[in-house]
């Protein structure tokens, strides 16, 4: 499904999307594409999409905007606590659009 153009995004950025009913978090990572789950798992709010991107120990991750936790943008894991995840969605650029699969 397309979600938007890859030049819609700013890099290191996210934006979320609505994909069959579920909200998805979407980050550019340069020329890259990852989508998680939208909803933070601590919180219950769908703010994921506006948190921060960086590497946390070589790992990938986001910060919650909330409270902070970091979830990796590769396996959706939790660094904090690694019982904790949430979805991991393919997403790819075709083109010049993002689809996420």
């Amino acid at each position: 499904m397309k979600i938007c153009r890859l030049d819609d995004i700013v890099p290191d950025t996210g934006v979320a999307a609505l994909v069959g009913g579920e909200q998805i978090a979407v980050f550019r990572i340069d020329q890259e594409i990852y989508a998680i789950g939208n909803r933070d798992p601590f919180s219950g709010a769908n703010v994921l999409a506006r948190g921060i991107v960086g590497d946390l120990n070589g790992e990938l991750v986001v910060a919650s905007p909330v409270y902070k936790q970091h979830f990796s943008l590769l396996s959706g894991r939790c660094i904090e606590d690694p019982s904790v995840s949430v979805p991991v969605y393919r997403a790819r650029v075709e083109g010049a659009d993002i689809q996420i699969l």
